[in-house]
Formats: C-alpha cells, sequence, structure tokens
C-alpha cells in the first residue's frame, strides 16, 4: 500500500493547529484558576484585617480548594481556625500538612509546632506535650521546651520541671536556679506531706547549697528542722537571712522566734530581729520581737511603745491596734465592740497581694494561685506596700 503524501502534508499543519489550540485552552483554565486563587487570598486578607473572621475563614477555605497544595494557606487557615476557638478543625488543617509527603523539613517544622499549640489551646496536655517532644533538635526546640515547662508547672510534675528547667538553663535561653530551687522546694514539701521528713531535708539542703541566694529553700529548710527539733540548726538557717537584710527576711521572722526560744537564744535573737527591722522596719520583725520578749523571765516584758515607735516610721493600722491592745488594762480594758472593729479593718491589710494579677490572701504564696507567676507576692502585707 503506498502512501498519499497529500495526507501526510495536511495531517501536519492540521496535528500542529490542534496541539496549539489545545496549549491556549490550558493556558486560558491556568490563568482562570491563578486570578480565582490571588482573589480568593486578597479578600480573606480583606476580611481578616476588617476583623470579619468567619468570612475570612470562608474566603481562605475557597482558595485551599482552589489549590490545595499551597501550604501558607493552610497555615493561616489553621491559626484562624485556633484563634476562634476551633481546635477541632485547627489539629485536622495541621495533621493534614504533616501527612504531606513534599512538605519541606521547615514547613513539617512549622505543621508540629502549629499541632502542639492546637492541643495546648485545648487543654489536652498529654498530646501537647508528646506532640512537644516531636520538636526537639528543631528550630522550634527553645519554644517548644517552655511551652512543656509550662504543661508540668500546671500538672504539679516537678521532677520533669526540673529537668526541662535545667536543659533551658544549659542552652542559654535563660537563668532557670531559682525556678529550680522552687521545684525543689515543691518536692519537698510534697516528701514533707507523704511523712517522708529525710527525704525533704536533704532535697532542702541541697537546694540551698545550689541557690544561696534564693530565700525559699531556707525559709522551708529551717522550719522542717523546727519541726524536727533542731531548734539551733533552725536559728543558725534563719539567721543568715536577716544578716544579709533579704527582703524576703520577714517571712521566716516568727519561725526564727520559735526555733530562739526552742534554742534558749532569745537575746541574740532579739538582737539580731531589732538589727534587721532598724534597716527594715516591718510589722512581721516588729511582732516578732514583741513575742520574743513575752517570753523573757519576769521584769522582762515587751514594752507598747514599740509599736508607738513604730507608727513614727510607717503609718500602720495594724500597729496602731497592737498598741491600744496593749495598752488596755484590766481597770480600762478595751471594748469588745471596738476590738472586734478593729480586727476587721485591719483583716484586708493584713494579706497579701500578687503584683502580676492582684489576686490577694491570707497567706504568701511563692506561686500565685491565680496567674501562675512565680515570686510575684511582696513578702510585705498590703499595708505596707
Amino acid at each position: 500500500m503506498e502512501l498519499d503524501l497529500t495526507w501526510i502534508l495536511l495531517g501536519l499543519p492540521a496535528a500542529f493547529a490542534l496541539g496549539w489550540i489545545a496549549s491556549r485552552l490550558d493556558l486560558r483554565q491556568m490563568r482562570i484558576a491563578n486570578r480565582q486563587a490571588p482573589r480568593a487570598y486578597f479578600k480573606g486578607l480583606n476580611y481578616l484585617l476588617n476583623e470579619q473572621q468567619d468570612k475570612a475563614i470562608d474566603a481562605f477555605i475557597e482558595a485551599v480548594q482552589n489549590d490545595p497544595d499551597t501550604s501558607e494557606l493552610h497555615f493561616a487557615l489553621g491559626n484562624l481556625f485556633r484563634r476562634r476557638g476551633e481546635y477541632d478543625r485547627a489539629v485536622r488543617v495541621h495533621e493534614h500538612l504533616l501527612s504531606r509527603a513534599d512538605l519541606s523539613s521547615a514547613d513539617r517544622q512549622r505543621a508540629q509546632h502549629g499541632l502542639a499549640l492546637d492541643f495546648l489551646k485545648a487543654g489536652l496536655l498529654d498530646r501537647a506535650e508528646e506532640a512537644l517532644r516531636k520538636l526537639e533538635g528543631t528550630s522550634y526546640e527553645g519554644q517548644s521546651r517552655l511551652a512543656r515547662l509550662a504543661i508540668y508547672e500546671r500538672s504539679r510534675e516537678w521532677p520533669e520541671a526540673e529537668r526541662v528547667a535545667r536543659l533551658l538553663e544549659n542552652s542559654g535561653e535563660a537563668k532557670f536556679d531559682v525556678r529550680m530551687a522552687h521545684y525543689q522546694c515543691e518536692q519537698a514539701r510534697e516528701a514533707i506531706q507523704q511523712g517522708d521528713a529525710a527525704k525533704a531535708l536533704l532535697i532542702l539542703t541541697a537546694a540551698v547549697k545550689a541557690t544561696p541566694e534564693a530565700a525559699r529553700p531556707r525559709i522551708l529548710l529551717g522550719q522542717v528542722q523546727l519541726s524536727q527539733g533542731k531548734a539551733q540548726q533552725a536559728f543558725e538557717t534563719l539567721s543568715v537571712l536577716f544578716e544579709q537584710a533579704h527582703v524576703a527576711a520577714p517571712l521566716a521572722a516568727a519561725s526564727l522566734a520559735k526555733a530562739a526560744q526552742s534554742a534558749s537564744l532569745v537575746k541574740p535573737a532579739i538582737q539580731l530581729l531589732e538589727s534587721h527591722y532598724e534597716k527594715q522596719p516591718c510589722i512581721d520583725v516588729l511582732e516578732a520581737i514583741t513575742a520574743l520578749e513575752e517570753s523573757m523571765p519576769e521584769g522582762a516584758t515587751a514594752s507598747p511603745q514599740r509599736y508607738l515607735r513604730h507608727l513614727d516610721k510607717q503609718s500602720s493600722l495594724m500597729a496602731a491596734t497592737r498598741w491600744l491592745t496593749q495598752e488596755s488594762s484590766d481597770a480600762h480594758p478595751l471594748p469588745a465592740t471596738v476590738q472586734k472593729a478593729l480586727e476587721q479593718a485591719i483583716r484586708p491589710l493584713a494579706r497579701y497581694r500578687c503584683a502580676a494579677c492582684g489576686f490577694e490572701a491570707k497567706e504568701h504564696f511563692w506561686h500565685c494561685p491565680g496567674c501562675q507567676a512565680w515570686d510575684s507576692y511582696s513578702p510585705r502585707r498590703i499595708e505596707e506596700l
């Protein structure tokens, strides 16, 4: 069979023409898609800037549908879902990103970090911890460790918190020595609650040695020593705070007074407390001095004039109430109604206040139960701030 050259000559131009038409149609479809995707993307940005998050999410979903391989749109969508509290949808977006084989290493780390934040915001601490652990050795390592530290503090996993804080300090993120001392104190408190005072003493002794500038381990160590009948040791442990004129010394004043009474060191304790009081007048230190003077042999009683002299240094309703109580006698007693009114008036002033969130409490907290801040409570009462 012979080939007809005429058909070949006619077919080649026709094939070329059809190919050209097909390519133009493909280019047209591509241009239409490219125009639609940016339009939806910029529409979403406009809604986002106008704080119309519902419409922004719809626009971003449309953009993702037009171009499902665009990772940046997925990240934007995941962040929007998390901000709106739709954590399950945010999780699905980030898990979809992680399932893609073509995702770059940097984007994979970013998606893993986003997933961890989703779980953290949703309160799923176990899953958040697991997701954060996978960020070890990545550019998000420091952030993931800080997040894990917050998780361990919330769940009161103090040994784990101490370990992560040590990693952060070794990596140069920040100084965590005082924070680690708090973790050791929390472990010591748990040991005391379990009846293991020996373990508590070991933990606190190590904490005082490792962080001598921290007041809490020393105060707690002195209190444990006192409860163990080691009054002399307790006095020596607590005396350091007053010799150094530490700002937290007033918190140890009552314990120091008890230790001095048990160890027959009342006069040295009074001298130590008076020396500190002259530098930093404080009602707690003054009351410790008064308690020690009242415990001395007959003939040596606490002078009400101490509270009166305190009023020259500081205007204090608490000191005024104590002075009135001591000045009253059997012949001229303070009426019960007046005493009750004064006690009610000074009760709010005798509280401690968190400098971070304003939470007030009868006792001093090292870890605020309101905002979870450390060392945010002043060692002085509200009246003295």
